[in-house]
């Protein structure tokens, strides 16, 4: 490998500063945390630096961290024939006790392959013996459904860090035998670990049709939620600027979301919405405050944090600048408005997702056209011109007459926000970014088909036509391509690991389903029957009997549920 590349991969840490202290005592276990993305994304993600917090400070541990190579290095490493290494030691992560993997995105799923071939450790699980690491993973992808890796992995984290993370260290440090299949039986009967190998799916007429578990083996994999009032913040350890949020100190206010939309995994896979105290926050920002003068406030439902204003304008009166990750159309407290306001905050996101009321009400959003244009009014009076509006087309059974009610709608916000910059002599920008539905496992919608990608095209084609011409709004779609990957892997069982291994060797997605044999629509597109067993039924993320009930309440019985 040539000096220059050697320079550009150890240059991250010269511009790091670490806030949380390692453990000195001496290592009896050495770890590796593995973001299955680029240093930049990783490094944006409060949930790896969390886990790398809460390992790199437990006695008896010595954590470093890896990332997927840029393009250049990799192209680079494979032909140098060079395993992967360490950030910190520059260590082949073989070299390592065990390999765990913060995995947040299931597109992410194509690297986990990729950097255990560039680590020069076999992919599959049954593969490795005990010289090698185990390899672990854990994050909001395995949540919902880790099954397309399941093969890679020894053990799955299906839960939160600060609770599962202790017995998990214990077990590890202390292991009663040498042998690697009594290591994980011992591993497996901890609350919230999952161990594929134990468990063995079984296929009929093509389709999964149950599970067989080995002896002793619990057929359920609880889901493990964390109390957070016994547990400081989630917080920046890790302080660089190259992140998406190099000029914040980044603090999880909340975990959860109250509102259940039927369509999003967030409101039902972390159990209850749970928030931290008022005081821990306002600890964790003074902290903050010591490195950064901006503090981004993160969670999947920050604005129903019921301090939100006050916490705000604490940031704002300690002559800081404040942000947040997420803004509900129906929590526009005024001063977090204010707030983000005197931050200078130019642009501001909501998310009416259903363009029609029609929509709205089938995945429960709970917001009428009047509260939207309501929380335009409120955010435009401050002199915020600039709105980013999410919408999601492709819903099951979207017609072109909910099409046409998202098109007034975008028009009515657009006008409101033109008269107040005619007023103003100042005029904003209205961004329009389009996603198309994904099912995702534990949500009411998860029996729901994806729609076709021609049917979405011509969808987006409909919006093109109609909204162009108007000045001052800017029309941005998500990949369709790549929405369609992503739910794949959402929907996806252990017969996508021999897809994702030839994906990760540089294979598209349709060459790897061809020499795979593998109907790719038939995951992605079918509406499942409600009695049919599924990939994630192993994992508890939620109630699936409530979920079978919130979605018959939402359709009946007899309705269609192909969009």
């Amino acid at each position: 490998m040539s000096r220059r590349a050697k320079t550009r991969r150890v240059d991250p840490l010269a511009e790091e500063r670490t806030l949380c202290q390692s453990s000195r005592e001496r290592a009896l276990l050495k770890m590796c945390v593995v973001y299955p993305n680029h240093y930049r994304t990783a490094m944006s993600s409060l949930g790896f630096q969390t886990v790398y917090r809460l390992l790199t400070t437990t006695p008896g541990i010595h954590c470093e961290r890896a990332f997927l190579p840029e393009r250049d290095d990799l192209e680079e490493q494979r032909r140098s024939g060079l395993p992967l290494l360490s950030l910190e030691g520059r260590r082949p992560l073989s070299d390592f006790d065990l390999i765990a993997f913060s995995t947040s995105f299931e597109p992410d799923y194509v690297n986990l392959p990729l950097m255990l071939d560039l680590a020069r450790i076999p992919l599959y699980s049954h593969q490795r013996d005990e010289s090698l690491p185990l390899v672990m993973a854990g994050g909001a992808a395995l949540f919902l459904n880790p099954e397309p890796v399941a093969d890679f992995l020894d053990l799955v984290c299906i839960g939160e860090g600060e609770e599962i993370l202790p017995s998990l260290v214990s077990t590890l440090m202390a292991p009663t035998s040498s042998d690697r299949r009594e290591l994980l039986t011992a591993l497996s009967r901890l609350p919230g670990i999952y161990v594929p190998r134990f468990h063995h799916p079984r296929y009929e007429s093509g389709r999964l049709a149950g599970f067989e578990h080995d002896p002793g083996s619990a057929g359920f994999i609880p889901r493990v939620s964390a109390e957070l009032e016994r547990h400081p913040p989630a917080q920046t350890v890790i302080l660089t600027e190259n992140t998406e949020f190099g000029d914040m100190f980044l603090v999880e206010v909340s975990r959860g979301c109250p509102h259940g939309c039927r369509f999003c995994g967030a409101g039902f896979i972390y159990g209850r919405f749970r928030q931290q105290p008022y005081q821990a926050l306002v600890d964790a920002i003074e902290r903050g405050l010591e490195h950064r003068g901006k503090i981004g406030l993160v969670g999947a439902a920050v604005s129903d944090y019921r301090d939100i204003g006050r916490l705000c304008r604490h940031v704002v009166e300690r002559g800081a600048k404040v942000s947040v990750s997420s803004l509900r159309i129906d929590r526009t407290d005024p001063d977090m408005l204010d707030a983000l306001v005197a931050s200078g905050h130019k642009t501001i996101s909501l998310a009416p997702e259903g363009g029609s009321q029609r929509l709205r009400d089938l995945i429960r959003k709970n917001l009428t056209e009047e509260q939207i244009l309501d929380a335009c009014e409120r955010i435009i009076a401050r002199d915020i011109l600039n709105l980013r509006l999410y919408f999601i087309i492709g819903l099951p059974t979207e017609t072109e007459s909910d099409l046409e009610e998202l098109v007034r709608l975008v028009t009515t916000i657009r006008q409101r926000v033109l008269e107040r910059g005619r007023a103003n002599r100042r005029l904003g920008t209205i961004t329009l970014s389009i996603n198309p539905f994904i099912p995702k496992p534990f949500t009411p919608f998860q029996w729901c088909g994806m729609e076709a990608l021609p049917s979405l095209e011509a969808k987006v084609k409909y919006l093109e036509q109609s909204l162009r011409g108007m000045a001052n709004l800017q029309l941005k779609v998500e990949s369709l391509k790549g929405c369609y990957l992503q739910a794949l892997l959402s929907r996806g069982d252990r017969r996508c690991s021999a897809l994702l291994e030839l994906m990760a060797r540089g294979a598209s997605l349709k060459k790897a389903a061809r020499d795979c044999a593998m109907d790719t629509d038939e995951l992605v597109r079918r509406a499942i029957p409600l009695d049919e067993p599924l990939p994630w039924d192993l994992i508890g993320s939620a109630d699936k009997e409530q979920l079978r009930k919130d979605f018959q309440l939402a359709f009946g019985t007899n309705e269609d549920r192909t969009a």
